[in-house]
């Protein structure tokens, strides 16, 4: 690692038993080169077969529980064509990645769109928190709202060197820098300064740092309380929320970028703040529920240690 974190390339990732690594690389630079219509097929029966493997079948099963906690409204027939969908949408994500991280900018923009930037270019200034929860095109989002307003991402290093490098590589294409997840007084410098940081708070963090709010149809979701240190640190902070979608017409993608949502009346209020963002959370995924990444057990963290597992 350089001094300031950020990844550097090694003599020793060229060393032979990186040589498979890179020859794989290779070879999938070489299909993105392929025309966009192919890459969705290509990408339709990657999902197809991470649906048949092993991991597959665990990952859909906590992708069907998701649904059915969120959605206890749903019939069996609708949580199952959502799943189905949304499997699909995680093979396409293979290909969004190294899409993101590899295409040229002109490509990029040939093949997407941004509704709302003037929300973006209108509140710089003060510093935007840009709400990005983790749909499975989150890489290819990043990369095209950075064409036009680049940001500073958010990120948990990868353990692996040699990944780490190439997906900050990648992820800085279009954007300023990257910053450790864990790093809060680097994010508040960031917006303090009037930059745009990339924050999703739609996962379950853990117990430490976290507040039990209701999102959806779960009354005690863990929930960071990360939104509330940002906004009292920084409170003329803007926060802004975007969703990056694949169009279903297979045109390409669109980025709808929404009007600023505001938290002055409860800034300090972690629960409040907690609750709030958890409806911008549902707003966003609710634009694509399919493309939404449903794979990780959301829901993992109870309110007492001793409560019983909702993902038995």
């Amino acid at each position: 690692m350089a001094k300031n974190n950020t990844p550097i390339f090694q003599k020793s990732f060229l060393a032979p038993k990186y040589w498979p690594f890179w020859l794989a690389v290779g070879i999938f630079r070489l299909i993105l080169l392929l025309p966009y219509p192919l890459l969705c097929k290509i990408g339709l029966g990657l999902g197809k077969l991470f649906s048949k493997l092993s991991v597959g079948k665990r990952r859909s099963q906590i992708v069907r529980r998701n649904l059915q906690l969120c959605f206890p409204n749903w019939n069996e027939e609708k949580i199952e064509s959502t799943l189905q969908a949304n499997l699909e949408s995680v093979g396409m994500a293979i290909i969004e990645t190294g899409m993101a991280w590899f295409w040229s900018d002109k490509r990029i923009a040939k093949w997407s769109k941004i509704e709302g930037i003037e929300y973006l270019k209108n509140n710089a200034k003060d510093g935007i928190i840009l709400v990005g929860v983790h749909f499975l095109t989150l890489e290819l989002g990043a990369r095209i709202i950075g064409l036009q307003h680049p940001g500073i991402g958010v990120y948990r290093p990868n353990d692996n060197p040699i990944m780490d490098w190439l997906q900050y590589r990648g992820r800085i294409r279009s954007n300023k820098d990257l910053l450790d997840r864990k790093d809060l007084r680097s994010m508040i410098k960031a917006l303090r300064t009037g930059n745009t940081i990339w924050y999703a708070p739609d996962h379950d963090y853990g117990r430490k740092n976290a507040v039990f709010v209701p999102l959806f149809s779960v009354p005690d979701a863990a929930t960071t309380t990360g939104s509330y240190y940002l906004l009292k640190s920084s409170p003329l902070s803007k926060v802004v929320p975007f969703a990056p979608l694949r169009n279903t017409d297979g045109s390409g993608y669109t980025v709808t970028v929404e009007p600023p949502v505001d938290f002055t009346d409860i800034l300090h209020d972690k629960e409040a703040i907690a609750k709030r963002m958890n409806k911008v959370v549902e707003r966003e995924i609710m634009l694509g529920v399919e493309q939404y990444m449903w794979l990780h057990r959301r829901f993992k963290t109870r309110p007492n240690e001793s409560d019983k597992s909702l993902y038995d």
